[in-house]
């Protein structure tokens, strides 16, 4: 038996629970009897946010990785190769079924992760994050040929909260970034795309340890507050190419969906990534081999739910 188009139409709609900057779901598909496309969307570009397509090539390679899942479980080995043409710049990777085998019991519970993931900006509770677990994320990000740096104790939270609220302030302060960041909020669910002002959990503090973006207005209620020392995480790989962020995007996806199987809560905090000197700063305090991808905060919390998704009839060419 060969996997069909209606086979990678499946996968597709598991493609697009990737995360993504803002929500901003950077990608387009080409479905065919040999397999899968990802490609970037240059009309979802984030040129404020995002001016190097990093971000937009981290989304893309949630996106692979969850390809990856789907083709799986319905009972085939995925085969992926990324950038397999240097004349396409949007062609991010082609992912196809190959031979056939069950799926591992690690792929089942993952795959039932897709569809449960979400970014919680809401407060975490105060239980700490179990050493099992902990090992866990940071072999998940191993297994994608990246790596995962955990900051233990107030020391080394500190520094990196630092850093990070120095790069949301330099962001902040640009007109078009601001604008471009409020054109991703969403008043409803009902929207297929952005960030719903009901998902963002309380406005920013002075108080906050870490920066948080503004996508909510709501005032804060007496223990709003977030947590004082978080589990704080940072994904990285050994180069900074292309090809690197695709697979530092395929290593985040399996983190955060180990997370969630694990019922941890996590957000991701791209400001001390997006600014250079902030990123640089972070990989120089870390002593840590390689590109800092992005920054986790990780706990327990409130149940929330996954934001919208376009159908996959809107992002399939």
């Amino acid at each position: 038996m060969v996997a069909t188009e209606t086979d990678y139409l499946t996968a597709v709609g598991a493609a697009v629970r990737a995360p993504s900057l803002h929500n901003s779901q950077p990608w387009r598909f080409r479905v065919g009897p040999d397999g899968v496309e990802v490609r970037l969307d240059p009309r979802r570009r984030l040129p404020a946010s995002d001016p190097t397509g990093w971000a937009a090539r981290l989304a893309a390679g949630a996106a692979v990785f969850n390809l990856r899942l789907a083709i799986a479980v319905q009972g085939w080995q995925p085969e992926v190769r990324l950038l397999p043409d240097p004349a396409q710049p949007y062609l991010m990777a082609r992912v196809a079924a190959g031979a056939a085998r069950p799926a591992t019991p690690r792929e089942q519970r993952l795959w039932q992760a897709v569809w449960q993931r979400h970014s919680n900006r809401a407060p975490f509770w105060p239980d700490p994050v179990p050493a099992e677990a902990r090992a866990d994320l940071v072999a998940a990000a191993a297994a994608e040929h990246a790596w995962l740096a955990l900051m233990i104790g107030p020391g080394p939270v500190n520094a990196l909260a630092e850093i990070a609220r120095a790069a949301n302030q330099v962001l902040m302060r640009d007109a078009a970034y601001r604008a471009e960041l409020a054109a991703w909020i969403r008043d409803s669910r009902t929207a297929t795309d952005g960030v719903p002002r009901d998902a963002g959990g309380p406005s920013p503090a002075e108080q906050d340890l870490l920066p948080r973006r503004p996508f909510s207005d709501r005032p804060r209620r007496p223990g709003d507050d977030l947590e004082e020392q978080p589990l704080v995480a940072v994904l990285g790989t050994a180069e900074d190419g292309a090809g690197d962020q695709l697979v530092a995007g395929q290593a985040l996806q399996r983190v955060l969906l180990t997370a969630t199987d694990a019922k941890l809560a996590v957000s991701m905090i791209s400001q001390p990534i997006e600014v250079a000197t902030a990123r640089e700063q972070l990989r120089l305090a870390l002593h840590q081999y390689g590109a800092p991808q992005m920054v986790l905060r990780i706990g327990y919390g409130p149940p929330g739910r996954p934001t919208p998704r376009r159908p996959v009839a809107d992002v399939v060419d």
